[in-house]
Protein backbone atom coordinates (compact mmCIF):
# COMPACT_ATOMS: atom_id res chain seq x y z
CA UNK A 1 0.00 0.00 0.00
CA UNK A 2 2.80 2.73 0.74
CA UNK A 3 4.83 1.49 -2.03
CA UNK A 4 1.58 2.16 -4.56
CA UNK A 5 1.30 5.80 -2.79
CA UNK A 6 4.56 6.81 -3.28
CA UNK A 7 4.17 5.77 -6.98
CA UNK A 8 1.28 7.89 -7.05
CA UNK A 9 2.62 10.70 -4.89
CA UNK A 10 5.67 10.77 -6.90
CA UNK A 11 3.50 10.43 -10.49
CA UNK A 12 1.30 13.33 -9.26
CA UNK A 13 4.52 15.57 -8.42
CA UNK A 14 5.41 14.79 -12.35
CA UNK A 15 2.02 16.39 -13.67
CA UNK A 16 2.41 19.25 -11.56
CA UNK A 17 5.99 20.59 -12.15
CA UNK A 18 6.91 24.05 -11.62
CA UNK A 19 10.91 25.46 -11.04
CA UNK A 20 14.30 25.08 -10.15
CA UNK A 21 17.70 26.13 -11.25
CA UNK A 22 19.21 24.41 -13.69
CA UNK A 23 22.66 26.32 -13.98
CA UNK A 24 24.98 26.08 -12.22
CA UNK A 25 24.21 22.29 -10.98
CA UNK A 26 21.46 22.39 -7.93
CA UNK A 27 21.64 19.77 -5.42
CA UNK A 28 20.17 16.45 -5.96
CA UNK A 29 19.15 13.22 -4.11
CA UNK A 30 21.23 10.30 -3.55
CA UNK A 31 21.71 7.78 -0.52
CA UNK A 32 22.52 10.56 1.98
CA UNK A 33 19.34 12.12 1.34
CA UNK A 34 17.07 8.90 1.78
CA UNK A 35 19.19 8.13 5.40
CA UNK A 36 18.14 11.81 6.15
CA UNK A 37 14.87 12.36 4.81
CA UNK A 38 13.39 8.75 3.82
CA UNK A 39 12.81 7.07 0.37
CA UNK A 40 9.04 8.79 0.19
CA UNK A 41 10.74 12.50 0.08
CA UNK A 42 13.59 11.42 -2.55
CA UNK A 43 11.43 9.21 -4.58
CA UNK A 44 8.63 12.64 -4.83
CA UNK A 45 12.26 14.68 -5.66
CA UNK A 46 13.13 12.27 -8.02
CA UNK A 47 9.75 11.70 -9.90
CA UNK A 48 9.34 15.94 -10.19
CA UNK A 49 12.91 17.57 -9.48
CA UNK A 50 10.66 21.07 -9.19
CA UNK A 51 8.40 19.77 -6.52
CA UNK A 52 6.96 22.27 -4.26
CA UNK A 53 8.17 22.02 -0.21
CA UNK A 54 4.32 21.80 1.41
CA UNK A 55 4.01 18.10 -0.01
CA UNK A 56 7.24 16.57 1.58
CA UNK A 57 6.19 17.39 5.31
CA UNK A 58 3.69 14.53 5.09
CA UNK A 59 5.63 12.30 3.11
CA UNK A 60 8.55 12.15 5.40
CA UNK A 61 6.01 11.95 8.73
CA UNK A 62 4.70 9.00 7.28
CA UNK A 63 8.12 7.12 6.88
CA UNK A 64 10.07 5.38 8.94
CA UNK A 65 13.23 6.52 7.88
CA UNK A 66 12.73 10.26 8.41
CA UNK A 67 15.11 12.05 11.02
CA UNK A 68 13.95 15.46 11.40
CA UNK A 69 17.37 15.93 13.32
CA UNK A 70 19.17 15.37 9.68
CA UNK A 71 16.85 16.71 7.30
CA UNK A 72 15.56 19.96 6.58
CA UNK A 73 12.98 19.96 4.32
CA UNK A 74 12.83 23.61 4.13
CA UNK A 75 16.41 24.16 3.82
CA UNK A 76 16.90 22.40 -0.44
CA UNK A 77 13.72 20.21 0.41
CA UNK A 78 15.61 18.49 2.58
CA UNK A 79 18.62 17.26 0.24
CA UNK A 80 22.18 16.88 1.92
CA UNK A 81 24.97 17.95 0.68
CA UNK A 82 26.51 14.61 1.00
CA UNK A 83 25.03 13.77 -2.57
CA UNK A 84 26.48 16.92 -3.87
CA UNK A 85 30.17 17.31 -3.01
CA UNK A 86 31.17 16.56 -7.03
CA UNK A 87 28.84 19.57 -7.23
CA UNK A 88 30.92 22.14 -5.24
CA UNK A 89 31.46 25.34 -7.55
CA UNK A 90 34.59 27.62 -5.89
CA UNK A 91 33.93 31.27 -6.25
CA UNK A 92 35.75 34.91 -5.14
CA UNK A 93 34.50 37.81 -3.61
CA UNK A 94 33.05 39.93 -5.95
CA UNK A 95 32.25 37.21 -8.71
CA UNK A 96 29.45 37.82 -10.88
CA UNK A 97 27.49 34.26 -11.52
CA UNK A 98 25.14 33.26 -13.77
CA UNK A 99 22.34 31.76 -12.52
CA UNK A 100 19.46 29.97 -14.63
CA UNK A 101 15.83 29.01 -14.12
CA UNK A 102 13.76 26.87 -15.54
CA UNK A 103 10.06 27.56 -14.82
CA UNK A 104 7.13 25.03 -16.09
CA UNK A 105 3.92 26.21 -14.43
CA UNK A 106 4.06 29.45 -13.25
CA UNK A 107 2.79 30.65 -9.77
CA UNK A 108 2.85 34.99 -9.44
CA UNK A 109 4.19 35.64 -6.45
CA UNK A 110 7.37 36.34 -4.82
CA UNK A 111 11.19 35.39 -4.99
CA UNK A 112 14.76 36.00 -3.81
CA UNK A 113 18.30 34.41 -4.43
CA UNK A 114 20.29 34.50 -1.22
CA UNK A 115 23.12 33.17 0.80
CA UNK A 116 22.06 30.67 3.35
CA UNK A 117 24.21 29.31 6.06
CA UNK A 118 23.23 25.46 5.85
CA UNK A 119 24.01 25.26 9.85
CA UNK A 120 21.39 27.58 11.34
CA UNK A 121 19.20 27.59 8.07
CA UNK A 122 19.62 31.89 7.66
CA UNK A 123 19.93 34.26 5.21
CA UNK A 124 23.57 35.71 5.54
CA UNK A 125 23.12 39.56 4.82
CA UNK A 126 20.19 40.34 2.62
CA UNK A 127 19.01 38.80 -0.57
CA UNK A 128 21.46 39.19 -3.59
CA UNK A 129 18.48 39.12 -5.80
CA UNK A 130 14.95 39.79 -4.62
CA UNK A 131 11.42 40.07 -6.74
CA UNK A 132 8.76 41.20 -4.15
CA UNK A 133 5.76 40.26 -6.26
CA UNK A 134 5.13 39.27 -9.72
CA UNK A 135 7.69 36.51 -10.27
CA UNK A 136 6.69 34.06 -12.33
CA UNK A 137 3.36 35.60 -13.33
CA UNK A 138 0.93 33.18 -15.41
CA UNK A 139 -0.50 35.71 -17.73
CA UNK A 140 2.93 36.80 -18.72
CA UNK A 141 4.44 33.05 -19.15
CA UNK A 142 1.12 31.88 -21.07
CA UNK A 143 2.02 34.88 -23.30
CA UNK A 144 5.80 34.06 -23.99
CA UNK A 145 6.41 37.14 -22.11
CA UNK A 146 8.30 36.41 -18.92
CA UNK A 147 10.52 38.31 -18.33
CA UNK A 148 14.28 37.36 -19.10
CA UNK A 149 15.43 38.47 -15.75
CA UNK A 150 13.51 35.74 -14.15
CA UNK A 151 15.11 33.30 -15.91
CA UNK A 152 18.59 33.82 -16.51
CA UNK A 153 20.19 36.17 -14.18
CA UNK A 154 23.46 37.58 -12.27
CA UNK A 155 24.38 37.38 -8.85
CA UNK A 156 27.41 39.24 -7.25
CA UNK A 157 29.30 37.26 -4.45
CA UNK A 158 29.42 39.29 -1.25
CA UNK A 159 32.79 40.60 -0.44
CA UNK A 160 32.33 40.83 3.38
CA UNK A 161 31.50 36.83 4.00
CA UNK A 162 35.12 36.27 5.24
CA UNK A 163 35.44 32.70 6.43
CA UNK A 164 31.79 31.71 6.52
CA UNK A 165 31.72 30.26 3.02
CA UNK A 166 35.24 28.61 2.93
CA UNK A 167 33.91 24.89 3.39
CA UNK A 168 32.20 23.01 1.26
CA UNK A 169 28.62 22.27 2.46
CA UNK A 170 28.80 25.32 5.05
CA UNK A 171 26.30 27.75 2.92
CA UNK A 172 24.57 27.23 -0.46
CA UNK A 173 23.08 29.97 -3.05
CA UNK A 174 19.42 29.67 -2.47
CA UNK A 175 16.85 30.23 -5.31
CA UNK A 176 13.21 30.84 -3.24
CA UNK A 177 10.06 31.37 -4.82
CA UNK A 178 6.59 31.40 -3.20
CA UNK A 179 3.42 31.07 -5.70
CA UNK A 180 0.80 33.25 -3.40
CA UNK A 181 -2.61 31.51 -5.32
CA UNK A 182 -0.76 27.99 -5.23
CA UNK A 183 0.15 28.62 -2.25
CA UNK A 184 3.44 26.41 -2.48
CA UNK A 185 7.07 26.73 -1.87
CA UNK A 186 10.02 26.43 -4.58
CA UNK A 187 13.46 26.21 -3.51
CA UNK A 188 16.55 25.21 -5.04
CA UNK A 189 20.43 25.02 -4.08
CA UNK A 190 24.13 25.20 -5.21
CA UNK A 191 26.32 24.47 -3.25
CA UNK A 192 30.31 26.41 -3.16
CA UNK A 193 32.87 28.13 -1.47
CA UNK A 194 34.41 31.25 -1.32
CA UNK A 195 38.00 31.31 -1.42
Amino acid sequence: MLTQLVSLTALAATVSAHGLISKPTPRGPGDASVAACGQSVVTNIKGDKTSHVEGLPELAAADTGYHADRCNLWLCRGLQYADNSANVQKYTPGQSVNIEVQLTIPHAGSANVSIVDTKTDTIIGTPLLSWPSGYADERQFYAHQTPANQTSFNITIPEDLGSKCSEAGACVIQWWWYGTGAKQTYESCVDFTVA
